[in-house]
Order: structure tokens, then sequence, then C-alpha cells
């Protein structure tokens, strides 16, 4: 416990502590701060400097976690030096006051509610992609990782693993949010920038994989305390506490607090950033000048999107200075765009270097302009520049832009949202439903009416009497609020994925809707002032209630609990020298697996790029990979056509298991836990030499027969029996025929297909030819087809072939209106030859 303690104070603490207290700038004025916020400072900076620390040494693949705690406490040994150990505030500084009490409730409260997290640590999506990145750089010290399992692969076997894109940026994907960059070195790099997932890898240092997943939720307080601190000096500590309150009861806050996100991690260090800059240029304190402009320029390893931020604040600083608000603040000025310019230099390189594939669809995006775009853009830029310089030097212009740039800025945003809530309309191959409705969205399902009449109120009361105190936040809400109201692409199959207005847009329209709430409490009659508090009260009351009430559900709800568990049961399975063949994505989910058992758990790992590889090339690649690894196994679930007479395949173990997962349902609210189902068996691919004889063939559906299918749903079991449904062409692949056998018995159910479905008239085919057309019904039966003398001859000479089922499909969703959106089409319970 103390060894912890220690740690998470060289980390958390130590190196911003004392360069928050360096004699720079005017320390007097950071001195008469809040106590509580010389202690956010502090953590700000420390988390910015130590996750810096892993960046920088993951870039030269350096990173080890005890080299973080060296660098930590270099840099603060450092800063001392620089200030001669000089770094009291003296007798002038601001104690310790009740004032602490509001962000210690808001702490305490988010540790209620933001944890435990999620297990989400397979991949397939993002969230897992974010927490195997940062293990990954955790434990092997690199954010791009030579693999010596892809390096190992033949030239001949890649296109059955990782066939290439034929992209300049990267060459195939090992796991989906995963790059190869180099067949050749085994050379990987994760999909996202790994700010975060630089975080993750500290939170692994400090207590595992445990501690890996707490990250998000340490992050997600730290981002309502940047609210209510941001908030604070705009709007009150009153407004900005319950604020802080909201949004920590909010479900998306809460949601993704759980679930790993960069959306949180910006939340936290831009709204830093706004107060940062808000006290150099506004408050005359030159050290948070550099503050400011590290930190949006830091924003850059973590999403793209930060570009936006970076050009409102700089927006928000330039009408300050055409106003006349910033004056004599020439070096403040100097230290801002220094810092930003050289970190956004260095993030550059990064972005165009390893990340290239990240932003590559900017690239083309700004590459495809047409050439009058390209003039609008630079007469436009040029333009603001212009009358920038012209301006600033123009009593009468700095005056116009003070009076009415706030006014202004509030019609805008008030006919912005009337015409998105009430007018924006879909139009066919230009905009999308979901991006017309997207404000309607996110007020109906988060925000809730009266909350953003609530919050365009607050932010026309904040404007006209304190813009000028904050225009970099302003000028942040503004055009984030235009920006992704305009096309915040809202998946309409996720509804939890409307993260991206999680950083900005949501503590924003809360804080101005708090303000609102609160505004003129402090009225020169009391009696109206009491009055008009209850009134604040009472409408924060029920948001509060409204937010907490739609939470509620996903509150105690861990998302994959239990996965931990079954993932170490499985490499517990799999050694040291064994080689993992997984199945393809098309087949099933079971390659979600695959990630976290290469990336966490150290396997070798590789996952088919079909359900049907080339045997005569997966027989060489076998042959080669049984001379390099002690065994090499097979895991699936879904179906994958892998046989072939020259191996044999030894069943070693099979499980189904659900965790739970979150609804997610299509255009409609998230309601309730659902399970997910995982069903995997593992297989040894044995030498041909080892294969066993095998009995005339006898398939029994649904027990160990993933590598005899293909295109077939899950396993089920019904009545005693095990099955699968078909799809609208499924295979089975038969082995072991004999030129003497001339029946094919299939033993078969149409499940209760409904009168409104399709007759379940089967067609099947052996090796490509037709054997008949049976009409399967309700109850299972067998069915027997001839086979010819000629063709039983032919595949007894090949060795095997596929049985191809070709059915009309139904959807019980759209026949029945239940959730079930598979495509089935008959109940197939067994395969034998005769």
């Amino acid at each position: 416990m103390i060894k912890t303690t220690l740690t998470l104070a060289v980390l958390a603490w130590l190196p911003g502590a004392v360069i928050f207290r360096l004699p720079f700038g005017d320390r007097d004025k950071r001195a008469a701060l809040d106590w509580e916020e010389r202690l956010f400072w502090s953590i700000v900076i420390s988390a910015v400097v130590s996750t810096g620390v892993v960046l920088g040494l993951a870039a030269i693949g350096r990173y080890s976690f005890e080299r973080l705690l060296i660098a930590d406490v270099v840099i603060a040994v450092i800063a001392a030096l620089i200030a001669r150990f000089r770094l009291g505030f003296g007798p002038t500084a601001s104690r310790l006051g009740l004032t602490a009490m509001l962000p210690l409730v808001l702490v305490l409260l988010g540790w209620w509610r933001f944890f435990p997290s999620s297990e989400y640590v397979i991949g397939g999506r993002d969230p897992g992609a974010y927490i195997n990145e940062g293990i990954q750089i955790a434990q092997r010290g690199a954010i791009s990782y030579k693999d010596p399992v892809i390096a190992s692969v033949p030239a001949f076997a890649r296109d059955l693993f990782f066939p290439s894109h034929n992209r300049d940026e990267y060459y195939g994907l090992r796991f989906m949010g995963f790059f190869i960059r180099d067949p050749d070195s085994g050379a990987i790099i994760g999909q996202f920038p790994h700010l975060f997932p630089a975080s993750v890898a500290i939170g692994y240092g400090v207590d595992g994989l445990s501690g890996a997943r707490r990250t998000v939720g340490v992050w997600a307080i730290l981002g309502v305390l940047s609210v209510y601190f941001a908030g604070a000096r705009l709007a009150g500590r009153t407004a900005a506490f319950a604020a802080g309150v909201l949004l920590t009861l909010h479900v998306i806050q809460v949601w993704f607090a759980h679930y790993p996100n960069a959306e949180v991690v910006m939340q936290a260090l831009l709204f830093a950033a706004l107060l940062a800059a808000a006290r150099a240029f506004i408050d005359g304190d030159d050290f948070f000048a550099p503050i400011a402009g590290g930190v949006l320029g830091f924003l850059l390893f973590l999403r793209f999107d930060s570009v936006l931020a970076i050009g409102a604040v700089i927006g928000g600083l330039a009408a300050a200075i055409l106003a006349g608000i910033v004056q004599n603040r020439g070096r403040a000025i100097v230290l801002f765009v220094a810092t930003l310019i050289a970190v956004t230099a260095v993030a550059a390189v990064y972005l165009t270097g390893p990340m290239q594939a990240y932003v590559h669809l900017p690239i083309v995006f700004l590459s495809n302009l047409d050439a009058w775009q390209y003039l609008v853009l630079t007469a436009g830029a040029c333009a603001a520049v212009l009358a920038f310089v012209v301006g600033s030097r123009i009593p009468v212009v700095s005056g116009t832009v003070r009076s009415w740039l706030p006014t202004a800025l509030t019609a805008g945003m008030i006919a912005g949202a009337v015409y998105a809530l009430y007018f924006r309309a879909p139009v066919h191959g230009v905009l999308a439903e979901r991006d017309a409705y997207a404000l309607r969205t996110f007020t109906n399902l988060y925000l809730t009416l009266p909350g953003l009449l609530a919050a365009l109120l607050g932010y026309a009361l904040l404007a006209r009497r304190v813009f000028w105190r904050a225009p970099e936040l302003f000028a942040t809400c503004t055009v984030f609020a235009f920006f992704f109201f305009y096309k915040i692409r809202i998946p309409s199959e996720h509804f939890w994925l409307t993260r991206r207005f999680l950083p900005v847009v949501l503590p924003c329209a809360l804080l101005f809707a708090a303000a609102a709430a609160f505004s003129g409490t402090r009225g020169s009659w009391r009696a109206a002032g009491t009055l008009r508090t209850a009134v604040g009260v009472v409408f924060v009351g029920l948001l509060a209630q409204h937010y907490a009430r739609a939470a509620a559900p996903v509150l105690p709800h861990v998302e994959y609990a239990g996965i931990i568990p079954k993932l170490e049961s499985i490499s517990g399975q799999i050694g040291d020298r064994d080689l993992l063949i997984v199945e393809s994505r098309g087949a099933s989910d079971v390659h979600v697996l695959a990630v976290p058992l290469a990336y966490i758990y150290a396997r070798n790992v590789l996952v088919l790029d079909s359900p049907r590889p080339n045997r005569e090339t997966f027989g060489a690649f076998l042959d080669w990979a049984h001379t390099q690894y002690d065994r090499v196994l097979f895991m699936g679930g879904g179906g994958t056509s892998l046989l072939s007479p020259k191996w044999g395949v030894v069943p070693l173990a099979s499980e189904r298991f659900t965790i739970p997962e979150y609804d997610a349902p299509a255009d409609a609210y998230p309601r309730f836990v659902r399970n997910k189902e995982f069903d995997y068996s593992l297989y040894e691919i044995t030498r041909p030499d080892a294969a066993s004889s095998r009995a005339p063939f006898d398939l029994d559906i649904g027990v160990n027969d993933d590598l005899y299918v293909v295109r077939f749903h899950a396993k089920e079991e019904s009545e005693g029996r095990t099955f699968r449904w078909t799809r609208a062409r499924s295979f089975v692949t038969i082995t072991s025929i004999q030129p003497t056998t001339r029946e094919l018995v299939l033993w078969m159910s149409d499940g209760g297909r409904p009168p409104a479905a399709p007759p379940a008239d089967v067609t099947v085919a052996l090796d490509n030819e037709p054997l008949g057309v049976v009409r399967v019904t309700t109850g299972f039966k067998p069915y027997t087809l001839p086979i010819p003398a000629a063709l039983a001859a032919r595949v007894a000479a090949a060795g095997m072939a596929d049985v191809s089922l070709v059915t009309p499909v139904w959807q019980p969703r759209l026949v029945l209106g239940t959730a079930d959106d598979r495509e089935l089409g008959v109940m197939l319970d067994r395969v034998e030859l005769r």
C-alpha cells in the first residue's frame, strides 16, 4: 500500500507540483488561487508530463514503468534545481478552506459512479483496441512493435492471414484496429493515437490489468474537475458545482467513464487548457501561457478533431486581442504560440509518420479539394489575418468587436439551435437522417428540452456579462456545437456511440444551464435572491433526478464482466511454443478473443482472413508451422473449411459462455442488459502421419463441427439435439467417402417457419453437382438424397468434398417483429453418408 501510494505520488503529483511552484510568471497570483485549484494544476501537469514521457520513450522503443518513474523524479529534480529549490509560495498563499469541499464531493461522487470499470479487453472495436494498444506499450515498450509471429509467416502464406490492402500507408491488418506496417519485420502499430493508450500503460504499471481498465474512470473524474474549475472562474462556484454534479450523474458520462475511450481524456485536458488560457491572457500570469499551448498541442496525440479546439482557442484569443481585452501580454502570446508550434510540430511528425494511416482520410479530403476551394480557403485566411492586423490598430474596430461579438455569437447559437431543432430535414443523397436530426436526438435522449433552453439562456446571459473573461471557452463551445451538430454522425445502430458530444458540447450545455439556473441569485433584494436560488435549485434538482434515473440501469453494469477469467482459462491451454490459428472475422465473433490472447497474454496467434482458405496454401503453411512450433492449434465456433486428407484434427476443448453486453438497438434508446454468447472449440491440427483412420462419415452438427461447416449460425441445442441454423448458402465438408457410398442423409427441421416466410425448399449439391431439392417441414426428420456412382467415385478419389445447402431465408425481426435479425434457413442436426 505504501509503495503504491508513493508510486502514485510520483506519477500524478510530484513533477506537476514542482513545475507549478517555479518562480516564473506571477507566482503570487498562483499562490492566491484556491488551494484545491493549485492541487488540480499539480495533477494535470503531472498527467501531461507522465503520459508525455511514456509517448517519448515508447516512440524510441525504450519505455518501461521503472524508466517512467525515474524520468518523473529527474524532471522534478531538474525543475527544482532551476528554481534553486525556492519552491515555496510564501505566507500570502491561500489556505485550505471550505471551498475545497466542492471538488472533493465531485471526486467522491465520481468514484461512486464511475467504477467498477468494464472488462472491455477484447478486440473488434475501438475500446478493445485502446486497451490492447496501452498494454502492448506496457509489455513491449513501444508504440510500433515488431511482432515476431507476423515476421515469421512465410511470404507465400501471408494472404491466408493478412492479405495486402495495397495501401501506401500500411500493408494490411494484424487484427481489427492494428495495422501491419511491414510484414517482413513484423512492424505493427495501433490504429488510434497513443495518448490515451499511454495512460493505460501507466495504469497497467500501477496495478496490472485492473489498473489499465480503471484508467478511463480516473480520466473521467479529472474531466469533471476540469469542467468545475473552468466553470467556477466563469460562472461562479455554485453554477460550476451544479454543472459538475449534473455531468457526473449523466448517463453518457457514466457510461464512458466505464468504457475505454479517448473523449473523457479530451474533456479533462481541453477544459484545463481553456482555464490555463484564461489565467494567462485575462488574469495575467505568464506561467499558464506555455501550459495552455502545450496541452492544446498535446491533444493532437489523442484525437484529430483536436484541431477544432486549437482553432477555436486561437480564434478566441485573436478576438480578445482585437477587442483590446488582451493588452501588454506580448510575452504570454509568444510563449503560448511558441509552445503550441513546438508541440504541434512533433505531433505532425508523429501523425504523418507512424500514424499516417490514421490521418489518411483528412489528407485525402484536403488533397481532393477543387482549385476554387483552395482559393477560397486561402483568400479567407488572408482576409482574416489582414482584418486582424488592421483592425487591432483601429480603436473603433476594437470597440465594435468588444460590444457586438458576444451578441453576434449568441444570436448565431440560438438561430442555429432553432433551425436544427425544428426545421432541419434530411435530403436524399446529401444529408442523412441521423445527421439532420442530430440536435433533436441529443436533446430528446440526453439533454431534455428544458435543459437545452436553459443552456441557450445561460449562454446568452454569460455572453452578455462575462464573455471577455473567457473568450476561448465561448469560442470552443460554439465551434464544437456548430461543427458536430452540422455533421455529428450519431450512429443509428448504437446510441452509446454518441460520444462525439462528450468532450465539449455536453459539459458546456450543462455549465450554461446551471449558470442560467443560478443567475441573479445575489440580488440586492434578499427575498428575490432567495427565491431565485430556490427556483435554480429546483430546476437543477429536476434535471439531476432525470439524469440519475436515466443512468440508473447503467450504474451497476460492467460491460463484458467475466471475460477476463475466460481469457485466462483459454490462455492457460496454449503453450508458449504453440501457434493458435483463429477462425476469420466472417465466421463468428471468436476472432475478438485473439487480440488479448496475443497482446495481453503473449500467445502466438494468427487470424484467418477467410472461412474458406486455399487448402493447398494452408497445407504448405502447416508443414512449415510444425517445424517452428510444438503444436498448431485452431480455435473457432462459426465454421471454417480447413479439413484435408493430409492432416488430422484432435478436439481439445469446447465451451459456450455468455457475458453481459448492454442493449444496442437500431434507432432506439438502449434499454437493458443482454447476453453476448461465445461458443468456441479448440483443436490440435496434427501432422499427416498422426492422422487417425476415420469411420464412415457421420457428423453430429453442433458438436466439434467447427472445421466441417461454413456459413452457418452459431451452435444451438433444443429438445436434446444440437444443431445449427443454415444461412442462404451453407457448406458442410464431408470426408471418408467411399466409392460404394450411395446416399446422403440430412436430419433437418424448418424450425417452425411462419406462414409469412417462404417454404423451406433446400437445394442440395455435392461437389457442385446437384443432388435434388427437398421441402423441409417442422420437426427433425431424415431427408435422403441419392448419390450417383460416378460422383461417389470422383469424390472418393479426391478424399473430400463440400455439400452445399441453398435455402430461401427469413428474418424473425421482419416477419415476427422480434429482436432476432438473423437470416435463417433450416435447422441442420446431422449429416450422414450411407
